[in-house]
């Protein structure tokens, strides 16, 4: 088994190589004066286990086709196996035509990685579980569940409600509010445009209950901060939220700090933005076990699945 690490999250490579006490795979990434990529491997890898990790960022674009490069780099070299393990994976949120005349954008990245030359997926809290069946390799979908539950219940929390910030993440909310023994709470929202989120009301009581509301990811933080707002005038006490992937683009630090959330507890499936570090309500907790014990299991044909029961 031989790990190697892109640009986009070395932190998180050098973090779950610790975790299987190995060293990381020698490799050159750099760019050719005119920004193309220039890669190549720095030992043998015939035969070897290869496990390329490489994480949505953001430069998505950059880092999706340095992924690329890499992954056909072992491919010519000979590598047994190769797995991209990829912590987020981005260009999800397009997953099926929800209006004519658009991509679907999550499907084409599977085709260019099986394209490319990957034997294998390893990825947490896709966007939408179907996206597997985007792939005709194995893919292993990881959840940050445990993590970010192992958490949430050193807050101590009183009534808790877990509360889903739309429909479509009711199943992945039902499963944590089962895990944490928790009821469940549902808002019903509409988006009439790409990022721009209405809340039209919510479903279930939360009405002087501590409540964390859980999604896989973060943008904006326009969905987040009006789903907090709306709780707050349905009576909720504490309010909380987790995701696994923090994109947090433009103001959505600010618009969090400046909101009655409490905590924003995150992965770092995707590398801290330096600012971060001096906002008080973001937690970012390691899902570097979790991924290296998945890789360990792979590697030696033993179950991943079980990782969750």
């Amino acid at each position: 088994m031989k790990i190697f690490s892109g640009s986009s999250n070395r932190a998180l490579a050098e973090e779950i190589a610790s975790y299987l006490k190995i060293d990381l795979g020698k490799c050159v990434l750099d760019r050719f004066s005119d920004g193309e990529i220039h890669f190549y491997i720095d030992e043998n890898v015939r035969g070897e286990d290869v496990f390329v990790i490489q994480s949505g960022s953001y430069e998505t674009n950059f880092h999706l086709m340095e992924l690329f490069l890499m992954i056909d780099a072992f491919k010519r070299a000979s590598a047994g196996r190769i797995t991209a393990v990829i912590p987020y994976y981005c260009y999800a949120r397009q997953d099926w035509k929800d209006r004519p005349r658009v991509p679907i954008s999550a499907r084409l990245v599977a085709d260019l990685l099986e394209s490319a030359g990957t034997d294998r997926v390893l990825t947490m809290d896709l966007h939408s579980p179907q996206i597997q069946g985007f792939f005709s390799i194995p893919v292993d979908n990881l959840m940050a569940a445990p993590v970010l539950a192992h958490y949430i219940q050193s807050l101590n929390l009183e009534d808790l409600v877990i509360v889903s910030p739309d429909a479509g993440g009711v199943g992945r909310a039902r499963l944590f509010s089962k895990r944490m023994e928790a009821t469940l709470a549902i808002i019903d929202k509409r988006r009439p445009a790409p990022s721009v989120a209405k809340v039209l009301h919510v479903i279930g009581d939360v009405k002087n209950r501590d409540v964390v509301i859980l999604d896989d990811m973060v943008d904006t933080g326009g969905t987040l901060v009006k789903s907090v707002e709306a709780l707050k005038k349905k009576g909720a006490k504490r309010i909380f939220a987790a995701c696994s992937h923090p994109v947090l683009s433009g103001s959505a630090l600010e618009r969090i700090e400046n909101s009655d959330l409490e905590k924003l507890i995150v992965t770092n499936t995707i590398p801290s933005k330096g600012e971060m570090e001096s906002f008080k309500k973001i937690v970012v907790l390691s899902v570097a076990a979790l991924f290296g014990e998945a890789i360990r299991r792979i590697s030696k044909g033993q179950s991943v699945s079980s990782l969750f029961v």
